[in-house]
């Protein structure tokens, strides 16, 4: 007797009970098939820290690379704004798109590396020693906000993260006022003309992109914890990148200060 129940019917099915005796053809492609199905490739693969450590490394190397060729080719400062500007389009692009794009990235790395290679070398003319102080002062400042973050000394918070990107906002609007005010007023509001008000708004500059350092922290952390998509690494690296080269040039703006002041 048949039995009605939908369990042992599929159970039949899936057995071959009733089921009609295969051909002589469908026997030869069945002996002929392989044994096993090949693999394949997964459609999705999550980040992980090693990813986002080496596209840190293929970005930084790429910005250094860039600027130390600028240095020895010895690129003028026309040259060297043009590659800012190049950059800042780049970086705006990358920022607002949230693109993952390597050459986008990579694109903004080198562009920016003429750019620092440049100052830096004029810097360095004016100043000896400067540069390897701001190097080994940005080092010195990342190594600290990761063992800031590692010992959950300070914690990050959706609070936190508003505040850093208003203070960004402040800044940036401050900057570009007293670029203006520049044109009418020798030294502007005084942010960059090597006074106590500008050795004050370097310093918080510092502070403001090591707290950018905090968050790149945290987008990294989270990010490997959620299971972000690999490419996601490429958005994490250039977001180091950026607080680095922020904290790069405002130490080596604030040593200046301090240099010529001597």
């Amino acid at each position: 007797m048949q039995s009605r129940n939908p369990v042992f019917s599929r159970s039949r099915q899936s057995a071959g009970w009733g089921a009609p005796s295969p051909t002589p053809d469908q026997l030869r492609n069945m002996y002929d098939a392989p044994s096993y199905a090949p693999p394949t490739e997964p459609a999705f693969r999550a980040m992980t820290l090693d990813d986002v450590v080496v596209r840190s490394f293929m970005t930084l190397g790429t910005l250094v690379v860039a600027a130390a060729a600028a240095w020895y080719l010895d690129v003028s400062p026309g040259v060297a704004i043009g590659a800012a500007i190049v950059a800042l389009i780049l970086g705006l692009i990358v920022s607002f798109t949230q693109s993952s794009n390597p050459a986008l990235i990579l694109g903004y790395a080198a562009f920016e590396g003429v750019f620092l290679g440049t100052i830096s070398s004029l810097f360095e003319g004016q100043i000896s020693g400067i540069v390897i102080q701001a190097v080994l002062g940005t080092a010195m400042a990342f190594g600290g906000v990761l063992a800031v973050y590692t010992l959950r000394i300070v914690r990050v918070t959706p609070k936190m993260v508003r505040y850093v990107i208003a203070a960004a906002i402040a800044a940036l609007g401050l900057i570009l006022v007293n670029l203006v005010a520049g044109f009418f007023v020798p030294g502007g509001l005084g942010l960059r003309d090597g006074g106590t008000l500008a050795i004050v708004f370097s310093a918080a500059m510092i502070l403001l992109g090591c707290f950018f350092l905090l968050l790149d922290f945290d987008s990294i952390e989270q990010g490997v914890k959620q299971g972000a998509p690999a490419k996601f690494a490429w958005q994490c690296a250039f977001g180091l990148t950026l607080s680095l080269v922020w904290i790069y040039l405002e130490v080596l703006r604030l040593l200046s200060y301090f240099t010529s002041s001597d």
